[in-house]
């Protein structure tokens, strides 16, 4: 049977069986090939998720790749077979912010698919169609899958602006992380940093374009132009900022736990850092991040290293929070 994971409440999921809905005016439903597991998919499960940010009962799942099956009345037919990612937020499109094309900060309040929408862990996916974004006939689907991640990096890399020649550094050597490193090291750095926990990232690190590698137990030095945070602690982001020079740019993509002490606002005046944050990709990241995927520039598929069924959600989300250091993106498919 087709089926899809539904989290009834924190800690209790259950699989079902699943129908897919067929798409109204100006949506599209997709077959789903994979969705990938964060850390937020296990701060759903695991009820601690902010308030505001998730609805039960849900199917969730935000990262995801897949085919288009069917169409809504307004929706071009040629889209019937392409292969496709999506954004999750659902902008309203009217608002000041939407016209803009920040459609994360959407003043008509948050709604994203995976936490307040039904999300990609089931067989199909309905959608908006504005949310599409098409991919090469030939792309690898379980790679697409890691598109989500790409593009909030995407859009740190855009905040960022790092420059060609400047000394640029990334915290953390997650999925999140090794996205940043491809990214940076794409706009030609003079030296482009990896601090993380994890050595067995080292040789992929190089492999992306780093050229040194530390734990943030050695010697970090200082004086970079530019630092992206990915690992998501209060010590990451202080990390972060310490390793800057006066005047650097610090982009933060990463949530630490509620309440976790912040940067020290004394260091950030004196030292004239410019800080900015990322909740999610609007549409110019998205499309930013596919380009450069499509263009065979952004490598996702080493950082997969679990495959499995919708039916092991909870193994997977196991996984996810083992802290093994074998585990790296994990994928279920339906």
């Amino acid at each position: 049977m087709s089926a899809a994971v539904v989290v009834e409440a924190p800690g209790a999921h259950r699989l079902v069986e699943h129908t897919p809905r067929e798409p109204g005016p100006g949506e599209a439903l997709v077959r789903v090939h994979a969705a990938g597991i964060c850390g937020s998919d296990r701060e759903l499960y695991q009820g601690n998720r902010p308030e505001g940010y998730v609805r039960y009962p849900l199917t969730p799942g935000h990262e995801w790749s897949g085919t288009v099956a069917a169409v809504g009345a307004g929706v071009p037919e040629r889209l019937v077979g392409r292969k496709v990612v999506g954004e999750g937020f659902r902008n309203c499109q009217v608002c000041d912010r939407c016209h803009a094309g920040e459609t994360t900060l959407c003043e008509a309040g948050y709604e994203e698919t995976g936490f307040t929408q039904p999300g990609a862990m089931a067989a199909t996916l309905t959608l908006p169609a504005r949310l599409l974004h098409v991919l090469p006939d030939d792309c690898d689907l379980t790679a697409a899958a890691l598109l989500e991640p790409a593009a909030c990096i995407a859009a740190a890399a855009m905040k960022a602006r790092a420059l060609p020649g400047e000394r640029v550094a990334v915290v953390g050597t997650g999925t999140l992380g090794m996205f940043a490193v491809q990214f940076l090291a794409a706009g030609s750095p003079g030296e482009l940093l990896v601090v993380g926990t994890r050595r067995d990232r080292e040789q992929l690190a190089y492999t992306y374009g780093a050229t040194a590698f530390r734990t943030k137990d050695e010697d970090l030095g200082g004086g970079y132009d530019v630092v992206v945070e990915t690992a998501g602690s209060a010590e990451a982001a202080r990390t972060s900022a310490a390793l800057l020079r006066r005047g650097g740019r610090l982009v933060l993509t990463g949530i630490p736990a509620p309440g976790a002490p912040g940067l020290d606002p004394t260091d950030l005046v004196v030292r004239q850092l410019e800080v900015q944050t990322v909740f999610g990709a609007p549409p110019d990241a998205w499309a930013h991040a596919v380009r450069v995927f499509s263009a065979g520039l952004l490598d996702p598929l080493p950082l997969v290293t679990h495959e499995l069924p919708l039916t092991e959600f909870a193994q997977a989300i196991e996984l996810v929070g083992s802290g093994d250091p074998k585990v790296g993106k994990v994928l279920l498919r339906p």
